[in-house]
Order: C-alpha cells, then structure tokens, then sequence
C-alpha cells in the first residue's frame, strides 16, 4: 500500500477550492450479499469511475497518519504488543483486587509480590505510556520545519567547500548519525534514541518501586539528600564520573533530583511526539515560570498578581514528580488510573467483540430508509461508536468511512456529509454513559459520583444529537433526498436476534453505576468480565452445543452456590477440604453470581477445546481481531488456528488489550502534562491572584466571563485532546466561575467540556472535521465552518444550562446544587417552571437553529426570517444570556443596575420566544402549503 504523509490529499491552504481529492482508494464491495453499511453500487453516472469509499485498511492508515503513529512490523510490532498487553493486565489488576498484588494459586497457594502506594501505582502507570509513546511515535520524519533548515547545511557546504572537503565530510558523517539516530521518515522503525528513552522511562518507575523508604525520606529532607548518581548507579557510576570529567557535574548530582529533572522532560518530549509541539511548549512555560516568575514585580500594572515567590530547581521537581497532589502524578493521573484507563480497555473490548460494525448496521437498519436515511444513520451510528471510542478523531475516520460515501451517493454535498459525520463523531465524548475521559476528571475535581454526572449530561447530549438530527432531516427536505432502498439495509428484526447480547455490557454499566452506585473502576471491571463472558458463550454456542454449554454452566453455578451455602467457600476451595461459615441464601447467592462470568468463561473454553472446529453464527468479531488470529496463526506455521474458536476468543482478548493500551497511550500521556499545570499553579500560590485578575477582567459580568471561558476553550482546544483542555482551564478559569457566580461546580466544568469538545470542529484547527474532509474529498475549511454551523447548539446549550441548571436535572446554585431526586419531580411548582419549560425551551430552540442555519423549514425561509428565527432560538434556549447582556451593556452605561434573577421573567422570554416561533412556524407552513416559495431543483445551499 502506499504511504501518505499526514499532509496528502489536503489542499495547500484552508481556502484552496482546488481540493478534488482524488486518490487511489481501494474499491470496497461485497457482490454476494445484500448491502449493509456501504449503500450497494455506486451510481453509474460516476463523474470518474472510482469508488468513493476507503478499504478499513486505509481508514486505519489515515487515523495513523492524523495522529502521527508509527507502522511496525516483526519484532518490533510483537514488542510492542506485549508490553502494551502487560499494561491492560496491570490495570486490570488494580480495578480488580486493588493495589495489593497477592493472590492464591492451585497447588502452590498464596503468592505474595507485595503491596504500592499511590505514587508508585501512579508512576507505573505513567511509565507504560512513555515506553509506548517512545516506540509509537517517532522523534522526527525529517519533514519539519526545524528538519528541513538543518538539512540544508550539508549542500551549502558542499557548494560552498566542495564535497570532498574535510568539513563537508564532517558535517555528512554527523548527518549521518542523527538520521541513525532519530530520524524516522517511513514511520516503521524504533531508533537508538527511543530505546534510551524506553529505559530512562523504565529506570523512573524502578526507583519509584524499589526505593520507597528512601522516597519517603527525602519528602522531609528534600531531593538534595538523596543517594548521588554515582553512588546509586554502584559499577555503572564510572559512566557519571566520565560525563562528570567532561564538565557536566553528573556524578554528584542526587539520583532522585537527576531521575526527576529525567522524568519531567520525557513527559514533555512524549508530549511533544503524541500530542503536539506547542502543548509542549504551554506546559513548559509554566515550569518556566514556577522556577522564573518571581521576576514578575507585585507593583506591575494588572500583571502584577502574577508575581510568585522566588522558586528552587530541587523544590519544583519535587513538587512535580514526587507528589500525588500536584504535578505529573497528581490528580489528572489519578484519575486515569482508577478510572479512565479501565474505561478505554472497556471500550476496546466492545469494539473488538464487533460491537462497533453492529451498532452502524444498527443504525442504518432503523433509519436507513427514511428521508435523509444516510445522514440520520450517521448520526446514530457516530453516538454509537462515541459510546464505545471516545475519542472524536476515531469516531469520525472509523465510522465515516462508511457513513460518508453514503451520503453523498444519496445527495449530500461532499462538505454537509463530512460536516454531519464530524459533528456527530465529537458529540461522543458528552454522551453517556461512558462519555470521555474528561467526564471522569470531573469526579475527583468536583467531587460528585459519576451516576449523578451522567444524569447532568444525558438531556445536553440528547439536545446536541436532536439539533444534528433536525439540521440533516431539514437538509433533506429542501434537497428531495430520500432514504435507501429497503433492499441495502438488514431487517432490524434479524439483526436484533443476531446481536441483541451486544446491549447487555451497555445495561450492565447503567445498572451498576445508576442502581447498585458501585465506584466506577468496580462498574467497569464487572462489565469488562461481562463482556468476556458473553463473547465466550456467543464463540461456543450453536444448535449443536447450546444444551450442555448452557446446562453445565447452570450446574456449576449451582454447585457453586451450594458450596457456599454448606460450607461458606466456593466450590474449588471446599473440594481442597477448605471451609468457612455457613452463608445465608441470599449471600450465598450473591458470592455465586460474583463468579457467574469466570464460570462462564471456563466452561466456554472447555466446549471450545472439545470442539475446536464448531460454527457459531453469532460470532462477528471485529475485523482486527480476526486478522490477528490470522497473522498470528502464520507466523506459527499453523495457519488452521484461525479457524479455531479458542483461538480467535483468546486472541480477541489480547487484541483488545493491545488496543486498549495504545489508545490509552495518548489520554495518559496527556493528563502527565496536563498535570503539571494545576500542579505549577497550586505550588507557587498562583491560584488565588489568578482568579483576581479574570474577575477584574470580567468586571462581574457572569456573560463576560463565560465568554472569556469559551473563547479560550475553543483557542486552546485547537488541535489539543478536549481531557488536556479541560484541566488546564478548570485550573486557571474554574474557581474564578464558581466565586464570581451562583453557577452550580458541575455546571460551570460541563460548559468548559463542551466548548473544549467544540473545538474540534472549529476552523481553523478543526481536527475531526480535516479527517472527515479526507474522506469526503471536501474542502477542509468549508467542512469545518459547516461542522461548526451543525454544532451550533452545542455552543448555545452550555450557556443555557450555566444560567438555568434544570437543564441539566440540578436543583439549586452554586455550592448548593444537586442533582433532582423523585421529591423534587412531585414539587410541580417548581419542576414544571425551572426544568420542565426550559427543556422543553431548549428543544424547540434546535428546531429555531436548524431553520437559521439550512434556510429551510416547510418550505425557504429568507434572510430576515433566518434572523428571527435566531432570535427565537436565544429566547426559547437561553433567555438568561440575553437577559443578562442586556444588563451588563446598560449597567456599563450607568443605565440600569444588576439583571433581575426571577423565574417569571425567564417564562416570559421563553414564551415570547415560543409565540415568535409560532408565528414565523405557521406562516412558513403557509407559504409552502401555497407554493410559493419553492425551492427548484438543484439550487444551491442557502447556507452557502
């Protein structure tokens, strides 16, 4: 296949109308079977005869490209596997027995490796993701900027001094050994550069693990008391002592001061590999400024509380690497170790299972045939995946691969069908349950349960998904698109009956979190072992095998269940003389059913191993996962182990555990950085003095201040993941939102989220919305502009229920607030006013932005009719924002003083909005029952 730069296919500029994008795209099609997902034939009249749509094969190698990874093969890929495997078994671990790493063996009995600390987990984790960004990504192509200026030096000195010239060889031979040395222009090679860092990134973890007592020490004495390199490094420290006789004093520099000045700058170089060079940068100018910000004098104008205390080099990496409070492995990390992490491995294994192809068939069968059936099932299909990704670059190259070309053969335009897929994709990461990882940053930095986060977010997301769904439906009416043929898509009814177990992990995590309100690392864990089960029964299941699969499982948890009930041990225990108290039926029930899913798996394996060879129709595992047991199988010369169920269900777990690490290697390496942030502003006292200054910038203006909120989000969201986003502005802008305002926490972080989710639809940097340009072979700028247009009311929402938290199920303000309980629901007087109407508000607002934005509603709307129904949109929506700039504008001017804060006032607006939308409502139905403002065939957008 051949390769591609990230920058290929893209037109040289956002505003190059050039981009006709034509490439040489494998033809993907399945004449043997009716049309899924891929929309049957292309249509005859093909301006040039080639297939629009991209093989899996490409899309993979276009989601590599936009996020710069490497393609490894051999032994470096069998490497990297398994390091990334043993970092899902770690994690799987901790969500399942803790930080205690015992356990009891057959025959061999209990093995002890000891138990870690918080900080040691923390490094651990933090380690695995460097040592896989080190050999995922690349230190340079040799295609950048920087490259490009050094690479020019060899010619102007052989031009210059002529080849053979002793500098000119010179310069060449060091040419040479930087390109050996970290330079890797294919993408598929690990370079001695990566492999040092691979084992610096390892020595932290090490010394974190192995010398504990003396971390511990050096939290009362400071790193400076610490074992000197040469010291700790014993046979190895002539190495210091050599480096230390070239003038650089390493051999008595503290071992625990070197390896965390080490420590700090891998987090910022992986930084720099996975996630961009200018977070980099942001990041380390905040270091900067924790060792040099005492230069700033308290007596500057504004930028004077700015000013911090004089800092020391040992004092900020101590700060930094060994704390579990601020820095690299603070809160953020934290976090990912107990809970996003778990999460992402969940979500692998879904999408492995099939889960992924199921829901977009899925979503094609329920709404393929409608009007507007393609863009409707993209929708879907992109809510689907989001739940099981996360991540909205993913989401749009994974699912628009098949989404896109659909609709534009059913009459999209290029830009609209990425612009909806993009859109929809980047509403993922606020859909619940799973949302992404920023979701889970909420709990430990606002402090509240995950059940009642995903409550506050689910009327939000479902308002985002309606308003997309309202824009396409409206797209399609003015265009006379219709649906697919009832032909292309699978019965709803069949494909139910072959997948319906794909729901389950689903209801299980609802159940868990909302009903039973276990933690969310236990939620996650069960559902995992869930998932495992299931696939292992789907793998062994057929007409043939289905009454002793099913009958042994019963009998065994029934023993199960009766060991425990006789003897107060399950049943291996008490077949090894083991025993305990008796337990009553309903625990001894409870204690059955925690090993219903080992159960489960076990006697799968068996009927698997009995009959190797079994059909299971039910079995669709993703494609990935086959071709692994494929590739797998060759290289052991036995390429029959493909065709083998214990093989490929084993094989399924391990490739979910290798995809899980890889895509968790980004999100860790992210909150690493981001921690160092609120870690920097926590540490030098810049907290306070920073919210200060943006309340006197704000001027006490709540509307002001959520618009300095948005911009920044939007501004430093911009090619940066939406987790990184999220806690760098929670650090600098959140508590200055909850002083200077009655917002409740939880309302103020879902806002900063949702416009840091934004931003990824957002020209100029709109990263989701250039992938799907790719394979819509749009214009990038035009597709992101329309992204944004469809995402409107993502932009408008997050302002409505900041300044009306029933929106998001809240009773209350600021500190007070809480999620609504069936009291609060019996209470009409205040449900219906403060959650019901401005729901209901919200909804009919969409249906006001959709019309603004296509320029359609039953039949054209004008362009004063577009600004109207904008106004009742605002009104219906966010009546609180007008409200409160038109006061701010008029107590500016000494006019009117603090905007009136009553529910009567904001029903007025709202009804006003609603008779506004009425009114311009029936008058357009009107016009188009009449016919006079049809809109004649292949005319142009309005929206163009």
């Amino acid at each position: 296949m051949t390769k591609r730069t990230p920058d290929e296919g893209h037109p040289d500029g956002p505003d190059d109308d050039s981009g006709d994008f034509r490439s040489d795209h494998t033809v993907r099609r399945d004449d043997t079977s009716p049309v899924r997902t891929d929309g049957g034939e292309p249509p005859e009249d093909r301006e040039d005869g080639i297939d629009e749509e991209i093989s899996e094969e490409e899309a993979q190698e276009m989601l590599e490209g936009i996020e710069r990874k490497r393609s490894l093969s051999g032994w470096a890929a069998i490497i990297t596997s398994i390091i990334a495997i043993s970092f899902s078994i770690f994690q799987s671990w901790l969500a399942a027995r803790g930080f205690d790493f015992s356990a009891t063996f057959p025959f061999v009995g209990e093995v002890s490796l000891g138990a870690l600390q918080l900080l040691q987990v923390n490094s651990v984790h933090v380690a695995f993701a460097l040592i896989l960004a080190f050999i995922l990504f690349p230190p340079t192509t040799g295609r950048g900027t920087f490259a490009a200026q050094l690479g020019r030096i060899v010619p102007t000195l052989a031009s210059q001094l002529g080849e053979s010239h002793p500098v000119t060889r010179g310069a060449a031979g060091v040419r040479r050994f930087v390109r050996w040395l970290a330079v890797d222009p294919e993408r598929e090679r690990v370079t001695p550069l990566d492999i040092l860092f691979v084992i610096l990134s390892a020595a932290t973890a090490a010394y974190m693990v192995m010398e504990w007592k003396e971390i511990q020490q050096l939290r009362i004495f400071g790193l400076e008391a610490g074992r000197s390199v040469a010291e700790y490094l014993g046979p190895l420290g002539i190495l210091a002592e050599a480096i230390s006789a070239l003038g650089i004093p390493l051999a008595d520099i503290s071992y625990p001061f070197f390896l965390g000045v080490v420590g700090v700058l891998l987090v910022l170089e992986a930084t720099r590999r996975s996630l961009g060079f200018y977070l980099m940068v942001i990041v380390g100018s905040f270091i900067v400024y924790a060792r040099w910000g005492f230069i700033i004098s308290p007596d500057m104008p504004l930028i004077g509380v700015l000013s911090i205390p004089k800092g020391t080099w040992p004092n900020i990496i101590q700060n930094l690497w060994y704390n579990t409070e601020n820095g690299v492995f603070g809160i953020p990390v934290t976090v990912s170790v107990q809970f996003i992490y778990i999460f992402i491995l969940f979500g692998a294994f879904l999408e492995m299972s099939g889960a992924g192809q199921w829901f977009i068939d899925l979503a094609y069968a329920t709404t393929g045939t409608r009007k507007g059936g393609p863009a409707k099932a993209s929708i879907l299909a992109s809510g689907f995946m989001g739940t099981i990704s996360g991540s909205s670059i993913a989401n749009t190259v994974t699912t628009g691969a098949f989404t896109i070309p659909l609709m534009k053969r059913s009459g999209y335009s290029p830009e609209f069908s990425g612009a909806v897929e993009s859109s929809a994709s980047s509403g993922g990461q606020i859909l619940p349950p799973v949302m992404g990882a920023a979701a889970f940053l909420m709990i430990e930095f606002i402090g509240v349960p995950f059940a009642d986060i995903i409550i506050a977010a689910t009327i939000p997301a479902v308002v985002f998904f309606f308003g997309v769904w309202v824009m396409v439906h409206l797209e399609a009416t003015r265009a006379g698109i219709g649906g697919l043929d009832p032909s292309e898509v699978i019965d709803i009814r069949t494909h139910l009956t072959r997948g319906w177990f794909y729901l389950v992990p689903l209801v299980l995590l609802m159940y868990y979190l909302l009903v039973e309100r276990l933690t969310v690392a236990r939620s996650a864990w069960f559902t995992l072992i869930a998932i495992m089960a299931l696939l292992s029964v789907v793998a062994a299941y057929n007409k043939r095998t289905r009454v002793p699969l099913l009958g042994t499982i019963a009998v065994v948890f029934l023993a199960q269940f009766g060991a425990y009930f006789t003897t107060g041990v399950g049943i291996f225990d008490a077949l090894r003389g083991g025993s305990g108290e008796a337990l009553g039926f309903v625990d001894a029930m409870f204690s059955a059913a925690g090993s219903l899913g080992i159960i489960v798996i076990f006697v799968s394996l068996v009927t698997m191993l009995v009959r190797p060879h079994l059909e299971t129709p039910l079995l669709q595992l993703d494609d990935a996962a086959d071709e692994a047991s494929e590739r797998i199988a060759q290289v052991v010369s036995r390429p029959s182990l493909a065709d083998v169920n214990a093989f490929r269900y084993v094989t399924f777990i391990g490739k979910s555990m290798d995809s899980g690490a890889r895509t968790s290697t980004e999100v860790v390496i992210a909150v690493a950085a981001a921690g160092i942030i609120p870690g920097v502003v926590s540490a030098t006292g810049l907290g306070p003095n920073l919210t200060a200054l943006i309340k006197a910038v704000a001027g006490g203006s709540i509307v002001l201040l959520l618009l300095f909120t948005a911009i920044a989000s939007i501004i430093l969201g911009m090619g940066m993941p939406t987790t990184v986003t999220y806690i760098i502005l929670v650090s600098l802008l959140g508590p200055a939102i909850a002083q200077s305002s009655n917002i409740p926490l939880l309302a103020a972080h879902m806002f900063i989220l949702y416009f840091g989710v934004i931003a990824d639809i957002t020209p100029p940097v709109a990263v989701a919305a250039y992938a799907a340009s790719g394979i819509a072979r749009s214009n990038p700028f035009r597709t992101g502009t329309k992204a944004f247009s469809l995402s409107l009311n993502k932009a408008i929402v997050p302002f409505a229920f900041a300044l009306t938290p029933g929106i998001l199920l809240l009773r209350g303000r600021g500190e007070a607030a809480r999620v609504l309980t069936g009291a609060d629901v019996a209470e009409l007087s205040y449900f219906v006013p403060e959650v019901v109407i401005p729901v209901l508000g919200v909804f009919i607002g969409v249906i006001g932005l959709g019309a603004t934005v296509i320029g359609y509603l039953y039949s054209r709307v004008t362009r004063v009719e577009r600004g109207l129904y904008a106004i009742s949109a605002f009104l219906l929506m966010a009546p609180g924002l007008i409200l409160n700039a038109a006061f701010d504008l008029g107590g500016a001017l000494g006019l009117v003083g603090a905007a009136p804060e009553t529910v009567i006032v904001d029903l007025a607006m709202r009804g006003a909005g609603g008779l506004l939308f009425g009114a311009l409502a029936l008058k357009n139905r009107r016009d188009a029952q009449e016919g006079k403002r049809e809109t004649p065939a292949g005319s142009p957008e309005p929206t163009d």
